[in-house]
């Protein structure tokens, strides 16, 4: 069995929400939901994996940033101008125009808002896992990899339009056919985060059921990274 762990990344450990997910005839059930806090930091959601093979884990938060930005911010110096004629390829990646082009959903620049120090911290608490698990725990790019542990990017917005519901954090309605919440329901009923780390469990789901779309251009999407949602209804 894979276990299919959603993380709602967040720089506060009291709005990241994780969701531990198993996948049953096509029905993601999630059996174990909950928010982190000082006291019970992120991390400490290894625990729940003991009895697992497997893992894929599903983060919300960019695992990469655009290539452009590296390149041109490189050897800039201050008060040179930038030469690049779409300002965009500075802050938003390939992933980032696709969604917007299939989903009709942007999501934030990781170039330019605050969604990068979540980025920072999704990557971290990665590393940490990686650590304290001993595996290495590569990004994965197709369903059948051979690697025991995996991480993709996902984005709960995405996964919800893609499927047909309601494009409003914390909302699980419209998900009820794929997504069985009812073991966990106090919790995804009071904390958005806690729900949106259970719709990143069912965009696990859609990745290792081939539902999820794949990018184009790999080169660049090692780079940048890749959020995975599935094709829309």
């Amino acid at each position: 069995m894979t276990a299919l762990l959603g993380i709602d990344c967040s720089t506060d450990p009291k709005k990241t929400g994780l969701a531990l997910g198993e996948l049953k005839n096509g029905l993601v059930n999630i059996i174990r939901c909950d928010i982190a806090s000082k006291r019970n930091p992120p991390i400490r959601v290894i625990d729940w994996l003991h009895d697992f093979e497997k893992v894929i884990i599903a983060m919300d938060a960019p695992l990469g940033w655009p290539k452009d930005h590296g390149i041109q911010l490189s050897a800039h110096k201050a008060g040179q101008a930038i030469h690049i004629k779409d300002m965009n390829k500075l802050f938003r990646r390939m992933t980032d125009v696709e969604i917007k082009k299939r989903l009709n959903k942007q999501p934030l620049d990781v170039g330019s808002n605050l969604i990068a120090r979540t980025a920072f911290a999704a990557l971290t608490l990665l590393d940490q896992i990686r650590q304290i698990t001993g595996q290495p725990i590569p990004l994965a790019w197709s369903p059948n990899e051979k690697d025991q542990w995996r991480v993709i990017e996902v984005y709960p917005a995405a996964t919800r339009i893609a499927h047909g519901a309601k494009d409003e954090s914390g909302c699980l309605q419209g998900l009820e056919e794929m997504l069985d919440c009812s073991a966990v329901a106090s919790i995804v009923q009071t904390s958005k985060d806690a729900a949106d780390a259970a719709v990143c469990a069912l965009a696990a789901a859609d990745f290792l059921l081939g539902r999820a779309v794949a990018p184009k251009d790999k080169e660049t999407a090692y780079i940048e990274g890749w959020i995975w949602a599935a094709q829309k209804n």
